[in-house]
């Protein structure tokens, strides 16, 4: 915009010619019109200085310093109309500027139609155009900056998304797997006097664990990892019996599509880990129902739950049984997987329940909503699911219904 201060030259000249009258007076109105007119320009690309009433005055200033210069000589001097609707365009935004450059082309043909006749025509169309133009730019200027702004927050975002992704699978995978490796340790070193066979039994087992934690990181690391319920309930099996822990396994309805297999898997994954680490548990019983409308998956044991002391460690969940986990309802530090579980189930548009019984023990309870095209199929091949169970496919189940001192 201070290119455009160069159509204040020719009244530069008309006073270095001595053709206009009173030369002090148009040499005091061109440096105040150039003063604030500069001034109004910087003050244009900063928001808080543009937004603030002090602004409005400069403009309101330079508004009047315009129309008493080329009111009262003319010529040339018209030229500060298009140096004025220049400002215009620049500090204001919106619908209020379209008002202001059309109200003040009309003010300056009429001030230019007074002086010099239909010659100041241009006059007219310059501070129109001058005015549209100058906030044309400016409104795509500040478009062009908003788009790069949310492109840069959307990058951040992708990256937080990608290592929150990390984050939760290596926890998962790790915690698991390195619990796994301990138990079975613990078994081998407890097998090793009295039976060596047994014990170098555990050592395979340990081996091929690890081996297969390794390729699951890798699959993690790529984002390509996507876990079975089948696979992660075999494993729940031998992680629960390497412990001592008897497993009780349960699986009805219709086959579960893959992401929510993979889901419920995880849920299944974390669950066992915390069964084996905290619980002190004889028995585990793990249950996967489907049904028309979701899928369910419930792990529960007979442990010291949140009523006892953890000899191993702390677990500081104290989400009562009904109410869903979330990210907010955890406390920081422990209780870091079921809070990913949480967020995992909860993006799907699943939800995640824990909390101790009140006989004793822990519970840990996942629902998903199925895919209906999976149903349908199933149902058609297996003539499950229709008159009254379907009616009843997705009323709740009483027994899996929490009531106190449960």
């Amino acid at each position: 915009m201070l290119p455009w201060l160069l159509l204040g030259t020719g009244a530069v000249f008309n006073l270095l010619q001595g053709e206009t009258p009173r030369p002090w007076l148009g040499a005091l109105g061109l440096l105040i019109f150039n003063v604030l007119y500069v001034n109004l320009v910087f003050r244009s690309v900063d928001r808080a200085a543009r937004e603030a009433p002090a602004t409005r005055w400069l403009l309101l200033a330079l508004a009047a310093v315009a129309f008493a210069l080329g009111g009262g000589y003319g010529g040339t001097w018209l030229l500060f109309f298009p140096m004025l609707a220049l400002a215009v365009g620049t500090v204001l935004r919106g619908r209020q500027v379209k008002v202001w450059v059309i109200a003040l082309t009309v003010a300056a043909s009429t001030v230019g139609f007074l002086r010099e006749g239909w010659s100041a025509v241009g006059i007219s169309y310059g501070t129109f155009i001058s005015g549209m133009v100058s906030a044309a730019i400016m409104a795509l200027s500040e478009t062009v900056g908003e788009l790069r702004e949310t492109r840069q927050e959307l990058a951040r975002t992708a990256v937080e998304r990608e290592r929150l992704r990390f984050s939760r699978d290596l926890h998962d995978l790790l915690g698991h797997t390195l619990s796994v490796i301990v138990v079975k340790s613990e078994a081998a070193r407890r097998l090793g006097p009295g039976n060596m066979e047994a014990a170098l039994s555990e050592i395979a087992d340990i081996e091929s664990v690890g081996r297969q934690a390794l390729t699951e990181i890798r699959e993690a690391v790529t984002g390509y990892r996507e876990g079975t319920l089948t696979t992660e309930l075999d494993r729940a099996r031998s992680a629960l019996t390497a412990a001592g822990i008897e497993p009780v396994v349960r699986q009805s309805g219709p086959p579960l599509d893959p992401q929510t297999a993979a889901l419920l898997g995880w849920v299944v994954r974390e669950a066992v880990t915390n069964a084996v680490r905290h619980s002190d548990a004889t028995t585990c019983e793990i249950t996967v129902l489907g049904t028309a409308c979701q899928a369910r998956v419930t792990i529960v044991d007979d442990g010291i739950g949140l009523s006892g002391t953890d000899r191993r460690g702390t677990f500081p969940l104290t989400v009562p049984l009904t109410v869903p986990l979330s990210g907010d309802a955890l406390p920081e530090g422990d209780g870091t997987g079921l809070r990913g579980l949480a967020e995992r189930l909860a993006a799907a548009g699943g939800r995640l329940e824990a909390g101790a019984l009140g006989r004793g023990g822990f519970r840990v309870r996942a629902e998903l909503p199925v895919d209906e095209g999976l149903d349908v199929v199933w149902e058609r091949e297996t003539g499950a699911g229709t008159g009254a169970e379907a009616d009843t496919a997705c009323a709740p189940d009483p027994a899996e219904m929490p009531y106190p001192g449960r």
